[in-house]
């Protein structure tokens, strides 16, 4: 059995959350898991470009997790669903990673803006559109109670990108781009 691709339930505006209520398109919930749904697609063509199997293990195992978030948030906050599949564990993976990363790097005395190199780019886009379904998840939050472990995964996993993004440019030999405030650059 084959789920239809096309339902035209959705043509008026509005979608269904698991557990069957109708909201808008436009509502918070549904901005909340598009956007980690657009994360975790560039979340794929990042791992795409890289060459590292430890990395692109990683960044399936993030899909995965980030595929149970945004069903946690599609689902009916009014009826009992499945809890978010997300433990504790993922959070110190990420944070063992950014740590093992962190040993290898310069310190950071400047800002830097994303570029370089293509996957450093790449690692600043899904940086970026983590840090914006963080936002709207805070917001939804104040509305409707979210898992605590799904907002501190989102901080976490946004701080993973910018270390990810300036060891891959190391890594890659390119120069990270400094910030350099407009009366220095004369």
């Amino acid at each position: 059995m084959s789920f239809p691709i096309y339902t035209k339930t959705g043509d008026a505006g509005e979608t269904a959350l698991f557990g069957g209520k109708r909201v808008p398109k436009s509502h918070l919930r549904v901005d909340a898991y598009g956007t980690v749904d657009e994360l975790n697609s560039f979340i794929g063509l990042l791992h795409d470009a890289l060459e590292s199997e430890s990395i692109r293990q990683l960044l399936v195992q993030v899909q995965h997790r980030l595929f149970s978030i945004g069903a946690y948030l599609a689902s009916d906050p009014e009826k009992q669903m499945a809890r978010v599949d997300l433990e504790r564990n993922d959070l110190k993976i990420l944070e063992d990673t950014m740590d093992m990363m962190d040993g290898q790097l310069p310190d950071l005395k400047n800002f830097i803006l994303p570029g370089g190199h293509p996957t450093v780019s790449l690692c600043h886009v899904c940086r970026t559109v983590c840090r914006r379904a963080e936002r709207l998840i805070v917001a939804l939050h104040q509305e409707s109670p979210v898992d605590p472990l799904v907002l501190q995964y989102m901080n976490r996993l946004s701080d993973y990108f910018f270390m990810l993004a300036r060891y891959l440019c190391k890594e890659a030999g390119a120069p990270e781009i400094l910030w350099v405030a407009r009366e220095k650059q004369h």
